[in-house]
């Protein structure tokens, strides 16, 4: 399959990562309601959603390079089942401790998941292709991010909250092993076998030193830790306000509806704004909204600033992976995509683990401040990062932009 193919793979990626996603939105309010049922608190709970990303910070750059130089496809199955068992797992936890290490199981299943689902993205996309087809790649997180809260809220509840959050978790881990269901014929042999030809390793420095990959690493972390720290510190949010979590689990996929619309629209959003501007734009405004959680509104207008702030959410994603793949050199893609996956669960690491030392000096609402704060330095750095088409080098641009005036003047 020529990248820009049939894209049938695409469409049943999608389906996957809906499924995989979904049991992961939903075990994450799960195993925070767990948590506060067998005594944590605030802080406690802030370590827990850290060990989720800790364990991946080992083994995403030895995932990428191992992908650049094989196929992507055998990490999806491996994903799906440490997804699946460490949410079951989860569920059986009668301590703190187990529950922090079934949560770093789950964690080290989705990273392999998204490892191996955005290098096949990557991979079997042409350039041109790459902001509209991992805008449509992520509409099958944010479905996952839409059921999952809503399945959780709907199951926790009642005087029995331990009980209730560990049938969440069971419901979780049988619902990610669906995911299974879609993984067939989905990497092409001719894409695979290409990969056995390229040469020696990239270092990981050079790819770090190439412009724009740092920007698209800063703002992934951003968003990613605005979209975790909303999905763990909502329902403690909505604790000390009386918000019951059926609405929480309401507020949290109303979030990702908004995620979903934002990004069946991003190619007309790109043709009208542009990369640059649009990242800028909904960064700056993600920024804004985060602070304004932390004030006491009512549920309806916490509601709409949800909405808002979904849709604002929704663009950094897809286009911080554009990013980083258009800016990496040829042959290390997946280590530059792992590389931000690195970023990514840094910030899953110290964004948790920094909420909840705000949370416990300053009250529950704070952390909001904190992400609003990082997401304004990541509109200043998407205002710089660069947007020239893969594979054009910067004097390639220039030339063509001439060539274009030039045809214009000749009336060509």
């Amino acid at each position: 399959m020529r990248p820009g193919g049939n894209r049938g793979w695409l469409l049943r990626l999608v389906i996957a990562f809906s499924f995989a996603q979904g049991a992961v939105s939903m075990a994450r309010p799960a195993v925070s309601y767990r948590a506060l049922a067998l005594g944590a608190d605030e802080r406690a709970i802030g370590v827990i959603a850290g060990v989720y990303a800790l364990l991946p910070l080992f083994v995403a750059v030895p995932l990428g390079r191992r992908t650049d130089h094989g196929r992507c496809a055998p990490l999806l199955p491996v994903g799906v089942v440490l997804i699946s068992g460490g949410c079951a797992l989860s569920g059986l936890a009668d301590s703190l401790w187990a529950m922090a290490v079934w949560s770093g199981v789950m964690g080290l299943g989705h990273l392999c998941f998204v490892i191996g689902a955005q290098s096949l993205v990557a991979r079997q996309s042409a350039p041109h292709e790459q902001d509209r087809n991992f805008g449509h790649f992520t509409i099958g997180a944010s479905l996952g991010q839409l059921v999952g809260p809503i399945a959780a809220g709907a199951l926790i509840g009642g005087p029995d909250m331990a009980g209730t959050s560990a049938l969440a978790l069971l419901v979780a881990g049988a619902g990610g092993a669906v995911a299974f269901t879609s993984l067939w014929r989905i990497e092409s042999p001719a894409t695979a076998n290409s990969r056995k030809e390229q040469g020696e390793r990239v270092p990981v420095q050079r790819i770090l030193r190439a412009r724009g990959v740092p920007a698209g690493i800063f703002i992934s972390l951003a968003v990613l830790s605005a979209t975790d720290i909303l999905t763990a510190y909502l329902p403690v949010v909505g604790e000390h306000r009386g918000i019951a979590p059926a609405m929480i689990g309401v507020l949290l996929s109303l979030r990702a509806a908004a995620t979903i619309a934002c990004r069946l629209v991003l190619t007309p959003l790109l043709r009208l704004l542009g990369r640059t501007l649009l990242l800028t734009v909904t960064c700056l405004l993600a920024a804004l909204l985060c602070a304004g959680i932390a004030l006491p509104v009512p549920v309806w207008a916490l509601a709409v600033m949800l909405a808002v702030l979904g849709f604002c959410l929704g663009v950094g994603q897809p286009l911080s992976m554009t990013t980083v793949v258009q800016a990496a050199p040829e042959g290390a893609r997946s280590t530059a995509l792992a590389l931000r996956l690195t970023g990514n669960r840094l910030g899953q690491v110290a964004a948790p683990a920094s909420a909840g030392l705000v949370a416990g000096l300053a009250g529950v609402a704070a952390p909001f401040v904190m992400l609003g704060a990082l997401l304004l330095v990541s509109a200043g750095i998407a205002l710089r990062a660069p947007v020239r088409p893969a594979g054009e080098p910067e004097d390639a641009g220039k030339a063509s932009l001439s060539r274009a005036i030039l045809r214009r003047k000749s009336g060509i």
